[in-house]
């Protein structure tokens, strides 16, 4: 027996963000960062909240990659301020940091009865929004934590609040939210549910990621790329993910190297992997490439052809979009690669996203696929 979970509820499209004015509470929280206060969307989402004569709170010291000691500074912020509601406004880090407060304080017994949890996304690329996955930092480690407990009950996905997102960053978050659908899509645990999301999550990366990217004031182009990122979340909170994630996260905790950047510097290299492309490349997720490269309208006329076409697809698009071509070009010293090459193995073998890889891969595999992606990103 399996299970789907439709969670949370999605408010989507032009002027989105109005659905806070129905929210029921006293009191809000809003987590958020530095970013979001100084753009003022911070004290527009508190104005939304306060015309429902709601209380609000703010506590906006989240940082990127979110540590312990962030999330013990939102518990007491939310203890201070005892909310109904708490609004998490902002990028992955900020969402995941909402939910890892919530999480501890419900852990440690200080949670009667939980928040309503609203999650407003200011980038397309986490999915972070309506998935139970938390990432928080403690030291050089990045730790995956999982709980049905943290799925927010409302996401709203306004394309007002991407419109002006950097060139760079629209590159790193669209390329991991293509990653998190081809993941999800060729997952041990892939159900015809999450198939048929990850699906469309690819479909529009590859028709609307490089709009934004060149032109980041096409709302069309943004709300598509902001619907795909929610999509590929809905796949993989149920699907879960592969081992482009869990070597990304032991890597990114190490050298700091931006996440989506990280899944777009391995995703060939693992793609291969798990088609077992220079062998027979007959696997189930060969099988599952082909079809996707087919339905993107690529030569698929065999397995090997669709997996290459596949391949093909995702190196040119990481190439428009200006991305590095290996490892080494995010500034990592190839001395210091090799010293940190263990310990980065034996954290990517411990994540919680490798169970699901649809092909196990050794310790001498994992080392291998680091060293290769450290030398080319691309496989074409």
């Amino acid at each position: 027996m399996n299970e789907f979970q439709i969670k949370p509820a999605i408010q989507f499209g032009a002027n989105a963000l109005t659905k806070l004015r129905t929210l029921q509470g006293q009191r809000a929280l809003i987590i958020t960062d530095q970013a979001m206060v100084k753009f003022g969307i911070a004290e527009m989402v508190g104005q939304h909240l306060q015309a429902n004569q709601m209380v609000v709170d703010v506590f906006a010291d989240v940082t990127p990659d979110p540590d312990l000691a962030v999330i013990a500074n939102g518990m007491k912020a939310f203890v201070a301020a005892k909310p109904d509601v708490v609004v998490a406004v902002g990028g992955g880090s900020v969402i995941d940091a909402a939910k890892g407060v919530i999480y501890t304080l419900s852990q440690g017994g200080q949670l009667q009865h939980k928040p309503y949890f609203v999650a407003i996304p200011t980038t397309s690329g986490t999915g972070s929004e309506v998935t139970a996955f938390s990432v928080i930092k403690s030291n050089t480690e990045k730790w995956v934590v999982v709980d049905e407990y943290m799925l927010p009950d409302l996401a709203i996905l306004d394309p007002a609040l991407v419109k002006s997102v950097p060139s760079a960053i629209t590159a790193d978050t669209g390329m991991d939210v293509l990653c998190h659908a081809l993941e999800a899509y060729v997952s041990n645990q892939a159900s015809d549910f999450s198939d048929a999301l990850a699906e469309k999550a690819v479909q529009l990366v590859f028709a609307h990621l490089l709009d934004c990217y060149l032109q980041g004031s096409d709302l069309q182009a943004r709300e598509k790329m902001h619907n795909a990122s929610c999509i590929a979340g809905m796949a993989f909170t149920n699907a879960s993910l592969g081992i482009t994630h869990s070597l990304a996260h032991a890597l990114g905790g190490k050298f700091g190297v931006p996440h989506g950047r990280a899944n777009a510097l391995l995703m060939s290299q693992i793609v291969a992997f798990n088609a077992d492309f220079t062998g027979a490349c007959d696997t189930p997720a060969a099988k599952k490439y082909a079809r996707l490269a087919a339905m993107l309208g690529l030569p698929a006329a065999d397995y090997r052809e669709g997996v290459r076409s596949l391949l093909v697809a995702i190196d040119v698009l990481r190439e428009q979009l200006g991305l590095p071509t290996n490892i080494q070009a995010c500034g990592i010293a190839e001395h210091d690669f090799n010293t940190a090459l263990t310990a980065m193995v034996t954290l990517a073998e411990q994540d919680n996203c490798t169970p699901t890889s649809p092909r196990s891969a050794s310790a001498i595999e994992l080392e291998t696929l680091y060293r290769q992606s450290f030398l080319s990103a691309s496989l074409t």
